[in-house]
């Protein structure tokens, strides 16, 4: 496979710094409740990981993956359901933690699924957002980042599988 060297887009440092802001927007709008935190596989792990250390409630952690992307730099128009949550979420605040919101489709049929299980709240903490891209409407309620339309990587986004762990958000091919 070819390797490439991806421009730095977003650095580590403006990174960490939007996340500590987030997880204290967070702690303030949850005040006093309990949060049910379901990380979005397997792109957005760096991310929660990060934002539930700054997350000063009680919490539980879940894990779900749903795919449109596969192999490719384009979504397929298609979400699939690879792994569910384990939890009940009836009555729960519930914080969905996504790497980035392009098209809107993986989010938007997601939240329809959370929204037959009956949780209290379900908002939504997305690291990216391309709102170019963007075809179904979502709301976001706690934001990295807006960036244009470019295929990034790094910070767990990937390119067939390959470059999640670098530190900073990248632009792919972008000097090659």
């Amino acid at each position: 496979m070819e390797m490439y060297t991806p421009e730095v887009m977003i650095s580590e440092e403006e990174i960490a710094l939007r996340i500590e802001a987030l997880g204290q927007a967070i702690t303030r709008d949850f005040d006093g409740e309990e949060l049910v935190v379901i990380c979005v596989l397997k792109g957005a792990f760096i991310f929660c990981s990060d934002l539930i250390k700054k997350i000063n409630r009680p919490m539980t952690l879940e894990f779900i993956s749903l795919s449109s992307y596969g192999e490719g730099t384009q979504s397929s128009g298609n979400v699939r359901l690879d792994m569910d949550i384990t939890c009940n979420v009836e009555g729960k605040n519930v914080l969905i933690v996504e790497d980035i919101v392009d098209t809107g489709l993986t989010i938007k049929t997601l939240m329809a699924m959370l929204a037959l299980r009956g949780p209290k709240d379900v908002r939504l903490a997305s690291l990216l957002y391309k709102p170019s891209k963007l075809k179904h409407k979502v709301k976001i309620d706690y934001l990295g980042f807006e960036i244009e339309d470019k295929f990034v990587i790094g910070y767990g986004l990937d390119y067939a599988g390959r470059y999640r762990e670098l530190p900073y958000i990248g632009v792919l091919n972008a000097g090659n």
